[in-house]
């Protein structure tokens, strides 16, 4: 069974292109919409496996969708896609557990990964996005609280590995990489969503 998706985007031309590449690429396109309210209104009525979503549209925004998806217990994993390369969206973002991040300027050449790395779990940021963050000032002294095992793991999160990928590296289970994923985000004092460890890592990847 082909995944389902909705895609949004208050630019006609742009919701076409992607859409239709979509299609073409044998995914299962179950609506589209040109403001945030219809957008979320397909999603509640389909609830699709993705919904691709313009950050900015009429009525509602992509992270007011987010937002609302994520208070009502709705699965739907959350792709946006801009040609903003604002740090207070991109947190905002984060908060609330997106599984994509890409600018448009890319979002053909790189939808498909994007959507292959959701439907395994994996967020999926843009390089370009991750570029125009600044560094987040790492503590030391935070990271010598880090154990061995616990450094390398972030450094596997960094390489974009699964927990099974690592728990498989690693010869560990799944359930003591979550323990060892836990410890790290609670040392780290990052927000519990999936997202954050992966983006703090791939920040910070040369500080460990």
């Amino acid at each position: 069974m082909s995944t389902t998706i909705v895609v949004a985007d208050d630019h006609p031309f742009m919701l076409k292109g992607l859409s239709d590449f979509l299609i073409s690429k044998g995914f299962n396109v179950v609506g589209c919409a040109e403001d945030g309210k219809s957008a979320y209104n397909l999603i509640v009525k389909y609830k699709p496996d993705i919904a691709v979503l313009d950050i900015r549209m009429p009525i509602l925004s992509g992270l007011d969708i987010a937002e609302q998806c994520k208070k009502n217990n709705i699965d739907t994993k959350i792709i946006l896609i801009t040609f903003d390369t604002d740090e207070d969206l991109y947190e905002k973002a984060l908060k609330l557990d997106v599984y994509g991040y890409i600018l448009k300027d890319f979002a053909i050449e790189e939808i498909e990964t994007c959507i292959a790395n959701a439907l395994k779990d994996k967020p999926y940021f843009s390089d370009e996005i991750i570029s125009h963050l600044k560094k987040i000032p790492t503590n030391n002294h935070v990271l010598d609280t880090l154990t061995k095992t616990e450094r390398k793991i972030i450094s596997l999160i960094a390489d974009n590995k699964t927990s099974q990928e690592i728990a498989s590296d690693l010869s560990v289970s799944i359930k003591t990489i979550h323990k060892h994923r836990s410890h790290i985000i609670s040392k780290l004092k990052l927000n519990s969503g999936p997202t954050s460890l992966l983006v703090w890592a791939n920040l910070n990847k040369n500080n460990f």
